[in-house]
Parts: C-alpha cells; sequence; structure tokens
C-alpha cells in the first residue's frame, strides 16, 4: 500500500474522523466494562486500550489535537448512550456490526497492523456478543417469533376477511376468532412438544435400576463398564471407572457411590415446564395477533382501519425484525425490511384473494 508523499487537507479531515471514532468506540467499551465483572471486564478494557493505540496513532499524524473535531457519528453516538444505560447484548450486537465496517484496509495512512486490529476485535465482539446470545433465555426468543407469528397471521386474515366487503363488527369477530385459535394452537402445540421432549428425556437418563446388583459384579470382569462405553467413554477409561465403582460398593456393601457415578444431572430444566412454556406461547401470540384488530376494536372501519392497521402492524413487524438481526448477529436493518416485506405480502395475497371472492359472491 503505498502512502501519499504530502497529506491535503482533506486527508487531515479524515484523520480528525478517525480520531473521534475511536475515541467514541473506546468509550462505548469503557461503559461495557463498567457493567460486566471478571474475564469479560478485562476483555472489554482491553479493547478500549487498542482504541486508545489507534487514537495515539492519529493524534500523532495531526500533529497534536486539532483546533476543530468532527462530530462522532449518530450510530456511535447511540452506541455510547445504549451502553451507558443498558450494557445489554444489544449493544455488544451493534458494536459487533460497526467493527465489521472498518475503513482501515483501503487507508493508506493507517498501518497494517491496524486494519489487522479492527479485524479481530470484530471476532471479539462477535464472542461477547455469542456469551449473551446464549443467556437468552428461550423464553425471550419465544416472545419475538412468537409475537410475529401473531401479527402475520392476524393481519393476513383480516385483509383477507376485508376485502370481501363484510361489515366491520364481522372482520373484528374474525380477528378476534384467529387470535385465540392461532393463539391456542401455539399453546397447545407447545405444550405437547415439551411434554414429549420431558419424556423422552425421562425415557433416556440413567436410573437406579441396576443398584442393587453393584456389590455382585465381579471386579475383574465386571459389564459395567458397558454402560459407559454406551456413552462414548473409550474402553480404558470405562474399564477404570467401573473397577473404581464395583470396588467402593464391594468396599460399603450398598450402591451409594453408585448412584452418584452413573446418573446425570436432571436436563429438565434446561427444557423447562410443559406450562409454562405453553402460557408463554399463549400470550406471545396473543400479543402480536392483536395489534391487526386494534382498529376495529376502537370503532374504525373501512379504508382508515386498514390503513391504519398496516402502520401499525408494519412497526411492530420492523421492531421484530430488528431484534432478530441483533440476536443473529446480522444487520437490523436488512432484517426489519425482511419481516416487513414478508409481513405486507402475505397480506397482499390474502387481500387479493378476499377481493376476488368479494366480486364473485357480490
Amino acid at each position: 500500500m503505498s502512502v501519499p508523499a504530502a497529506p491535503t487537507a482533506r486527508d487531515r479531515r479524515r484523520w480528525a474522523r478517525y480520531l473521534v471514532n475511536e475515541r467514541a468506540e473506546a468509550r462505548v467499551y469503557r461503559e461495557l466494562a463498567v457493567r460486566r465483572t471478571g474475564e469479560e471486564r478485562d476483555i472489554l478494557i482491553a479493547l478500549a486500550e487498542a482504541e486508545g493505540r489507534h487514537e495515539a496513532h492519529w493524534l500523532n499524524l495531526l500533529g497534536g489535537e486539532p483546533a476543530r473535531l468532527a462530530r462522532t457519528g449518530v450510530g456511535t453516538l447511540l452506541l455510547v448512550w445504549m451502553a451507558r444505560r443498558f450494557g445489554s447484548i444489544f449493544v455488544l450486537a451493534l458494536a459487533q456490526n460497526a467493527e465489521g465496517r472498518s475503513p482501515y484496509d483501503d487507508e493508506p495512512f493507517a498501518t497494517p497492523a491496524m486494519a489487522a486490529d479492527e479485524k479481530i476485535h470484530h471476532e471479539v465482539v462477535r464472542g461477547l456478543a455469542a456469551r449473551g446470545r446464549r443467556r437468552l433465555s428461550g423464553t425471550f426468543r419465544a416472545a419475538v417469533f412468537g409475537a410475529n407469528d401473531g401479527l402475520v397471521s392476524n393481519l393476513a386474515l383480516v385483509m383477507g376477511i376485508g376485502a370481501t366487503g363484510v361489515s366491520s363488527q364481522f372482520v373484528l369477530f374474525s380477528g378476534i376468532a384467529g387470535l385465540l385459535a392461532g393463539a391456542l394452537s401455539m399453546g397447545a402445540g407447545e405444550f405437547v412438544s415439551v411434554r414429549s421432549q420431558r419424556e423422552l428425556l425421562a425415557a433416556t437418563e440413567p436410573n437406579g435400576f441396576a443398584d442393587a446388583a453393584l456389590p455382585h459384579l465381579d471386579i475383574d470382569a465386571n459389564e459395567l463398564a458397558l454402560v459407559y462405553r454406551t456413552r462414548g467413554m473409550p474402553e480404558s477409561e470405562a474399564l477404570d471407572r467401573a473397577r473404581r465403582i464395583v470396588e467402593s460398593a464391594h468396599a460399603h456393601g450398598s450402591p451409594s457411590t453408585y448412584t452418584g457415578s452413573i446418573r446425570t444431572a436432571d436436563s429438565h430444566e434446561v427444557v423447562g415446564g410443559a406450562w409454562g412454556a405453553a402460557l408463554s406461547s399463549f400470550l406471545f401470540f396473543a400479543s402480536g395477533a392483536i395489534i391487526p384488530v386494534l382498529p376495529w376494536i376502537f370503532g374504525l372501519t373501512g379504508l382508515a382501519a386498514i390503513v391504519l392497521a398496516l402502520v401499525l402492524v408494519g412497526i411492530a413487524l420492523l421492531s421484530t425484525g430488528a431484534v432478530v438481526g441483533l440476536l443473529s448477529g446480522a444487520s437490523p436493518l436488512t432484517r426489519a425490511l425482511r419481516q416487513l416485506a414478508i409481513g405486507f405480502g402475505a397480506a397482499a395475497v390474502t387481500y387479493v384473494l378476499g377481493l376476488a371472492f368479494g366480486v364473485t359472491m357480490g
């Protein structure tokens, strides 16, 4: 990469902009570090210090603090504000996207080490964000996706029914019926799914069926080792563990040590309760499905009700799409627009079908 012999005024303005952004990014990481402890805090402080080294590079090129500095970008200011008040997974997800847009690859005055730093920062922040995503409960993800299902399905329903030309009371009744039917279906499906998973886990988890036989096993030729081998343990390690357990059972005359060694932790807590999952799915779906019906609930009719329903659902779809984008590490704007297109596309199909049926019946 060739470096121009003499920097221009435009170069200096660009350096000043880099300086401002590096300072702001360092501030984001320091604000996040305040809300973290242990290893995560140390990682965030190290990122802030790296941004400080980049800041020093631009200060050196500028010959000291400029008399006037460019304003910090709106996106970076938003990150600082969110980091100071929330310090959440969403800030890290946005920071990950910001690190992925580093301009230093094409910047002749940036060192190769600085460009490499930015790429590594992207991976580091991605790792921190991934930790946060793993800590998010399944209930939160279910809230986003359940509400989105309710939004799209009930919007499509009321648009299709409304396009046939029926009365506003019939549209309202159809929307409420769609809300209840969809929410009950989601709740029942989630109940069956979780209950079935718990039953499957119960059937596959180790139990105490063979505990009483332990003291009678042959230490040198016992089949307890086969149990461990079925779980993927190497033969030599399985034999060693089986010998120790049987020796202990012989010594104590009871299988007490066996129970602690052969059983695994109850994984039902990971799956969650069937009733809780069912209720959550019902409420999340209903919270989304009620939005398209609101105009008719408050007495609007005709085109005014349809337009307001589209506006309300559009805002909600953009919000859920942006959240999905943040959770997946993708662009929130892209996911928001995709969610909006899918929801409005489904509504457009049912609206056209409703118009066709309305003309035919008419």
